[in-house]
């Protein structure tokens, strides 16, 4: 595990492969880990990070082939080979069961892990959850997929980030530095990285997934979300067996970590108080 300087205030960690950002807290305290959408990178959750309680420990990884992440070998992976990679980076890191945040894309991930390694998650939190497209090993893209995987062969990822990124906020207009710091961190991403979330946004199920989570989860979405709007959200939540509230943000979008990174914030913080006195 190697030191890599900081990022507002933030500790940057290599394990792994794994490029990771740290905010220490208290020994025993929970670990929470934050895993980012398609278009983003750990550093879109630093102000939600900051904003936790201190004796909380506060994780967010760039997902493979995301900044200096190593990419996945597979070119067409499915949400299950980042659960795996997942599992790999919290053994690297010693942390053996964490309360697991995932972002759009970064739920699919934190769902395939729930699933899949029920023993390590004390908790789940699926915001402005992207459900994924059921697309076969193989299988052609839908056309709405396929054309970001076009999009940003075409344009490159400067240009790809400007046409998209005001539509992942709330009201843009009111928030023009939101939309600067979505735009910067999709200017960012290694195609390679993101052609391969593409194809695991494709792959995915999430409310499949759902139905084999056996931990407390928590939905949050922002209502004036288009890219995954409400009604994905109260989908996936219907599903859940052990479903633990359904939290519609007003006036936010998609970018809800960093539109409204209090209010999150505070929803990560009251489920970890209530596992500690569970």
């Amino acid at each position: 595990m190697i030191g890599e300087g900081t990022v507002e205030g933030l500790s940057r960690e290599v394990a792994g492969g794994i490029s990771f950002l740290r905010r220490a807290g208290d020994a025993t305290a929970p670990i929470v880990v934050l895993l980012h959408g398609i278009g983003s990178n750990a550093a879109s959750f630093a102000a939600l990070m900051r904003a936790m309680p201190t004796p909380i420990n506060v994780i967010a990884w760039d997902a493979p082939g995301y900044g200096p992440s190593a990419p996945l070998a597979a070119d067409m992976p499915t949400p299950r080979d980042y659960a795996d990679a997942l599992a790999k980076f919290l053994d690297m890191i010693d942390a053996p069961r964490v309360l697991l945040a995932g972002h759009s894309l970064g739920a699919l991930f934190a769902g395939s892990f729930a699933a899949h390694y029920p023993c390590r998650v004390s908790a789940l939190a699926l915001i402005s959850p992207a459900l994924g497209y059921g697309v076969a090993p193989g299988g052609k893209l839908p056309a709405g997929v396929q054309s970001r995987i076009d999009e940003i062969n075409e344009l490159g990822p400067a240009a790809f980030a400007e046409k998209r990124a005001a539509r992942l906020v709330g009201d843009p207009n009111a928030r023009p530095e939101i939309v600067a710091a979505v735009e910067r961190a999709m200017a960012a991403v290694n195609p390679r990285g993101y052609i391969q979330a593409v194809h695991a946004l494709g792959a995915g199920r999430l409310v499949s997934d759902a139905k084999s989570i056996g931990v407390p989860t928590i939905v949050a979405v922002g209502t004036l979300d288009q890219i995954t709007p409400p009604a994905n959200a109260v989908e996936l939540h219907a599903a859940l067996p052990r479903a633990a509230g359904l939290h519609q943000i007003a006036n936010a979008g998609h970018a809800l970590p960093q539109e409204e990174p209090v209010a999150l914030a505070a929803l990560l913080a009251r489920t970890a108080e209530a596992l500690a006195h569970a």
